[in-house]
């Protein structure tokens, strides 16, 4: 039974970039907040709706760089509900779509700390949507599947089966997968997945400077190599990347960009 003195940690979804995208469930809890514990991928307008009397506290990771490990979030996430009522755990995209929020939220509970989830709009949704790539359609794809490019040492399993996924999905959204590239497409071709198969990578999804690079299985490696692409990045593979030229046009407006925030990109 909880503490009726331990405050309550909410894990909430930023959403991929764009501010227009935050739920308005997470953007209250922000404004009324007493410590928000948030991630480098959470967008500068998103930060800019936390409330002035809220303790900010940067425990984001990135690939080569992390500022805290993750028994050291959670540790400071435990200490803060014993200190405030209202925690927010504020991540990019959605707490649960390879955010780490299950984790996060299994060890919250075993300490006996109160928690809630609140969704976020993922990117690997977000992302093709604003590069005006449906992931799914009914010509082209009837299903979707999710995957991470960049496994951690130790996982459950230790590699991402590809052969099923080429074989079991018309359309394949990567997330964290540049770096891990050469090694995906290589997998996939082997897979028998057409070495002529769209594929899409999208840089900052939804934020003012989001960058998009398209080829084929056969050209995107060499193309990174050639453009110096880089993370974060995800990825989509499949036919409904050819309709990108037809539906760009149907991409929103960032609303971070239209409102003339500062900081809005990376």
């Amino acid at each position: 039974m909880n503490d009726s003195s331990v405050g309550k940690v909410y894990l909430v979804g930023a959403g991929p970039g764009d501010p227009g995208l935050m739920t308005i469930k997470g953007k209250t809890l922000l404004e009324c907040a007493d410590v928000v514990v948030y991630d480098a991928l959470v967008s500068p307008p998103i930060l800019a709706m936390i409330g002035d009397r809220a303790h900010r506290i940067h425990a984001g990771k990135r690939r080569g760089r992390h500022s805290l490990k993750q028994t050291e979030t959670t540790q400071l996430l435990i200490e803060q509900a014993h200190k405030h009522a209202i925690v927010v755990r504020l991540k990019g995209g959605d707490p649960y779509v390879f955010g780490r929020g299950g984790e996060e939220a299994e060890d919250l509970i075993q300490a006996g700390v109160p928690v809630e989830v609140v969704p976020g709009i993922t990117s690997g949704i977000a992302a093709p949507a604003y590069a005006g790539i449906p992931l799914t359609h009914r010509n082209y794809s009837s299903s979707v599947t999710f995957v991470t490019g960049h496994e951690s040492a130790g996982k459950y399993r230790p590699d991402v089966n590809w052969e099923a996924i080429a074989q079991g999905s018309e359309t394949i959204v990567i997330y964290m997968g540049v770096h891990n590239l050469p090694h995906i497409v290589q997998n996939l071709c082997a897979a028998n997945l057409a070495v002529s198969t769209p594929i899409a990578l999208i840089r900052w999804g939804t934020r003012p400077d989001q960058a998009e690079l398209v080829g084929t299985l056969k050209t995107i490696v060499e193309q990174v190599e050639q453009t110096g692409f880089e993370a974060p990045a995800i990825a989509v593979i499949g036919a409904v990347v050819n309709l990108k030229s037809q539906l760009a046009v149907c991409k929103p407006a960032v609303l971070g960009l239209a409102l003339g925030a500062e900081g809005t990109g990376f």
